[in-house]
């Protein structure tokens, strides 16, 4: 895990490549360098996980070829004795950089789907001077580039170039209704208007002559499994790809640790990763009480100390406080974009206190939710087809009751009356309609009241663009379509990007598990019907995690890995929600009209709408334009 970037065609490109070097430090402590020719300019900076060496250090030359790599090949070691054996390759290091540029020369891009792992990378040919950057199948490692007149930038982080004199700093509006509207940035546009994140799955060949080529070499397609023909052959077979999968994850020449929120798919990696490491390490975030009864949150600590004990653990707790908040608009400058998620905050927090005790990796559950059908908001969109088939005057009748329910009742949360109004949006819509109702703050009347009319117009390519991806694949399937779509969009756009760049902000990798070419692909061969059976949603996963887990931790209630923010948002945060959303700041920033901006914020000081996440996120969008913008 490291960072890297590259420029050619400015006027200096080696000056350039230092400030990067600076800048992305975080990413790779251990080493940062620089090579250039009177070409191109490229740094690395190197968190040593694998051949701790420095003999693998980067740029990484080999022959007429240098490389920047950024993740980690899991299938290294195999394929390092194929290349050995088919094509008589002699190898000076024992890391995977060198093999994933060795897969590069002796079989080209069609190598690219034969690694199995997360990564971005560059490589040039210092004699034809092409350029080849490739990002992994589902978007695990980012990769941002530029072009400001003759020159391209590539970088590991988008405040690096943000950094380049010329860069154009004009507001792309389908990135900001994007984030206002989910609380990332959706598809691959950056917040600005010239600057762009390569797709998953995509490489781009860079040309002397500036042409620039964008190809997919990777798309996940819908596939029968014919060994899928009961309930106990899926199992089974899942439960080996997973075991698997875990067992590749655990390969580093430095300790692995993990996770543990003491739900089911931290646990199950948790105990798994403990068969190849039995020093295990788990880190847990743990909230005050004041908070907990405030957001009505589940007590996640006890579950996890509960297995750290029966598994034997080497377990650590971490207590945020509402202290934590003055860390946000640091956290606003290391997300890159204006992400609303408090779940970076707690990564952050579980990283830094890992890298304090000298651990450089951590295994994360992320991923299981999205491919093995997990999300309460997955769930609902299947009750509200069904709900939609209830007579007419019961489902009048459910909407004017559920409008009437509070959601804080005497400054306590109100889970029933948040989850009610939040249903009843989404009933009497298109499944793809619905679906993007459960995880969108707004609805494309609410947005179009918040915007400026320079704004409005991006609102339908937003609609379009996630109605496309919902029907592309897996019609017929409406849990599939599901899973696909939160793939593509929930797990990309915010998961991925926020635990990247939190992680790396400590010095820390973090590795997924569940995100793996061969699990997802296993996972979405998997029927609907078998994702959700008797009403358990998760259902495959569960009963491969009753092999290993006990059922009190398995059929938990589920809870979110996030941060109390209707607590902080209703007490702490009061005063600075007061300063960033006044009407002189609204307004003289352009972009929002302060009454609809006003009125979240009253409706959810009273307790009639719950609205905390809509406020953080527009704190958090005005301290990002005070940090890219204005600075």
């Amino acid at each position: 895990m490291c960072g890297f970037a590259g420029f050619t065609g400015f006027a200096d490109n080696q000056a350039l490549a230092a400030l990067a070097n600076q800048c992305q430090a975080h990413r790779g402590p251990d080493n940062q360098s620089v090579w250039s020719d009177d070409y191109i300019a490229l740094a690395h900076q190197r968190l040593s996980i694998i051949d701790l060496s420095e003999r693998s250090n980067q740029p990484f030359h080999k022959g007429d070829y240098a490389i920047i790599f950024n993740g980690e090949i899991y299938n290294y070691q195999e394929l390092q004795v194929q290349l050995q054996k088919d094509k008589q390759v002699n190898f000076i290091t024992t890391g995977d950089t060198e093999v994933a540029l060795e897969m590069f020369v002796q079989y080209g891009l069609k190598s690219l789907d034969q690694l199995i792992g997360m990564f971005a990378f560059a490589i040039y040919n210092k004699k034809t001077r092409e350029l080849v950057l490739a990002r992994d199948h589902f978007g695990i490692k980012p990769l941002f580039y530029t072009k400001i007149g003759s020159g391209l930038a590539f970088s590991s982080e988008l405040k690096t170039l943000v950094k380049l004199p010329g860069f154009d700093k004009t507001i792309e509006p389908k990135a900001l209704v994007s984030a206002l509207n989910y609380s990332w940035v959706s598809g691959n546009q950056s917040m600005f208007r010239n600057c762009f994140k390569l797709p998953p799955g995509h490489y781009m060949l860079y040309h002397p002559d500036q042409r620039m080529e964008i190809v997919r070499y990777y798309d996940l397609q819908p596939v029968k499994n014919p060994a899928y023909q009961s309930e106990e052959a899926i199992i089974a077979d899942i439960k080996s790809t997973v075991e698997a999968s875990i067992a590749r994850h655990m390969v580093a020449d430095v300790p692995v640790s993990s996770f543990l929120s003491g739900g089911l798919d931290s646990s199950l990696i948790s105990v798994l990763a403990k068969k190849s490491n039995p020093n295990l390490s788990t880190y847990t975030i743990s909230t005050t009480s004041r908070d907990k009864q405030v957001e009505k949150m589940p007590d996640d600590e006890k579950y996890a100390q509960e297995l750290a004990n029966q598994f034997g653990f080497d377990h650590n707790v971490i207590e945020i406080t509402p202290d934590i908040i003055r860390m946000l608009p640091d956290m606003v400058r290391t997300l890159d974009e204006p992400i609303g998620d408090p779940a970076a905050i707690n990564t952050y927090i579980i990283c830094k206190a890992a890298r304090d005790k000298g651990v450089k990796v951590l295994l994360s559950g992320m991923g299981a939710d999205e491919i093995f059908f997990g999300y309460r908001r997955q769930k609902a969109t299947l009750l509200s087809m069904r709900f939609n088939q209830l007579p007419g005057f019961v489902r009048t009748a459910g909407k004017f009751t559920a409008s009437l329910l509070p959601v804080k009742i005497g400054g306590k949360g109100f889970r029933f009356g948040r989850w009610a109004k939040r249903f009843f949006s989404l009933v009497s819509l298109p499944p793809s309609q619905t679906y993007m109702r459960s995880y969108s703050y707004y609805s494309p009347d609410q947005l179009r009241e918040l915007v400026k009319p320079g704004y409005q117009e991006a609102i339908p390519a937003l609609l379009k663009e996630h109605d496309e991806l919902f029907n592309a694949k897996f019609k017929g399937d409406l849990v599939n379509q599901m899973c696909n779509t939160d793939l593509s969009m929930f797990m990309l756009g915010l998961n991925l990007t926020y635990t990247d760049r939190a992680s790396m902000a400590a010095s820390v990798e973090v590795r997924v598990p569940f995100i793996d070419k061969i699990v997802i692909e296993k996972a979405m061969q998997i029927p609907g019907e078998y994702k959700i059976y008797k009403k358990e949603p998760k259902y495959i996963l569960k009963k491969v995690a009753e092999s290993f887990l006990p059922k009190s931790i398995i059929y938990r209630p589920k809870a979110a890995f996030g941060a109390p923010i209707r607590s902080w948002i209703s007490k702490d945060l009061r005063g600075m929600v007061d300063e960033l959303l006044s009407k002189e700041v609204i307004e003289k920033r352009g972009i929002l009209n302060f009454g609809a901006v006003k009125k979240l914020i009253e409706d959810d000081r009273r307790g009639v709408e719950d609205n905390a996440y809509q406020i953080y996120q527009l704190i958090t969008l005005e301290l990002w334009f005070r940090e890219f913008l204005d600075n």
